[in-house]
């Protein structure tokens, strides 16, 4: 191993940390102390784990390390309630995550990608442009840092974070190899311990995606990023809807509900004169009849050098009131951390602007 990269140690199931540590020669038991440090105690240092004798911390600090994201930058709202982070990840590229708190939730939003191919019209991620997917151990690494950021927000008896939600750059089920492992790390009752129920997946419409995660014996939320209550419309603001169509879509959907008996959660990002008419709640509650889906509205974050402008509350009002007219749950997103760029892949495209000049 010498010469080689260190070991992301979050990259391995609780299994393979067994039989790595067999193969140098350590007890079985060995794995699960060191799994608790990884993932209740949430140590940042392998001197942190006293109960581990010298020698294999030794040789873990050689071999591996507990610190594979490098904090480019962190920002902090103004209210205190937004943290934003700029990591680097080993081989150079950057990703964003965000702690988000709320009055009884401590929520991290995470990426899975290094850019996003998807290329909505209206979000910085996809204008910068697709690198990379992330390993499971990238996506891991990134809800450990911001638990570690959260714990001193979290009561003493708690978990540091209530909620995971796969939400950031990237779209999850094109990477979904590597989301289901971290999944599978994270929601470990003999570690992090994190419920399904409190990881939303959210997808712009990868049709074989929602069908494969249908199938997957998983307590997961899942969110749709809708945008546009027809065709013509979703072309053009998710250009992914050309090759999986709203009816596609949908019928993806209803199969998904039927396998799992979960509602499903629609994003909607209102677009000023875009996508808040009246006529478009209308259509977008005809779209969604029969299947039980709840709808978060979000006024559209605003983004350098874009036409879209996030719709204002009077028109947040007359489309909600005409959903709700139709029976269609919904409710309006507080938007968080406007003045740290928040908005998904905006610190990053601001990162990559400087870089380049």
């Amino acid at each position: 191993m010498e010469g080689k990269a260190p070991l992301n140690i979050y990259e391995l199931t609780r299994t393979e940390l067994t039989e790595l540590l067999q193969e140098w020669g350590q007890p079985a038991y060995r794995a699960e102390q060191l799994w608790q440090w990884l993932y209740e105690h949430l140590a940042a240092d392998f001197e942190e784990m006293t109960n581990l004798p010298r020698p294999l911390r030794d040789h873990l600090a050689r071999h591996a390390t507990l610190q594979p994201l490098q904090v480019l930058e962190e920002l902090v709202s103004r209210d205190q309630l937004t943290r934003k982070f700029l990591l680097q990840l080993p081989d150079g590229e950057t990703i964003e995550s965000v702690l988000m708190l709320y009055e009884r939730r401590r929520t991290a939003c995470i990426s899975t990608q290094v850019g996003c191919p998807i290329r909505c019209d209206f979000c910085a991620t996809g204008k910068s442009g697709f690198r990379r997917n992330l390993t499971a151990g990238e996506i891991v690494a990134q809800v450990i840092l911001i638990a570690r950021a959260a714990r001193e927000f979290a009561p003493a008896d708690a978990r540091p974070l209530t909620n995971v939600v796969y939400m950031g750059m990237g779209e999850p089920l094109l990477n979904l190899d590597a989301v289901l492992k971290s999944l599978r790390i994270l929601t470990d009752p003999k570690g992090f311990n994190l419920g399904d129920r409190h990881i939303t997946i959210s997808t712009a419409g990868v049709v074989p995606g929602i069908l494969r995660l249908a199938q997957e014996p998983l307590q997961v939320r899942l969110a749709l990023s809708l945008h546009a209550p027809n065709d013509a419309l979703r072309d053009q603001l998710v250009p992914l809807n050309r090759r999986y169509p709203l009816a596609q879509v949908r019928q993806a959907l209803q199969t998904y509900f039927e396998h799992t008996g979960r509602r499903i959660t629609i994003e909607y990002a209102l677009i000023k004169e875009v996508n808040d008419h009246k006529a478009q709640a209308a259509e977008l509650a005809e779209l969604f009849a029969g299947l039980p889906i709840h709808v978060n509205l979000i006024p559209v974050n605003p983004v350098e050098n874009s036409p879209y402008r996030p719709s204002p509350p009077a028109r947040v009002q007359v489309f909600m009131e005409e959903l709700e007219r139709h029976h269609i749950p919904c409710s309006v997103r507080v938007r968080r951390g406007l003045d740290v760029q928040a908005g998904c892949g905006q610190l990053r495209s601001r990162y990559l602007a400087q870089s380049s000049s």
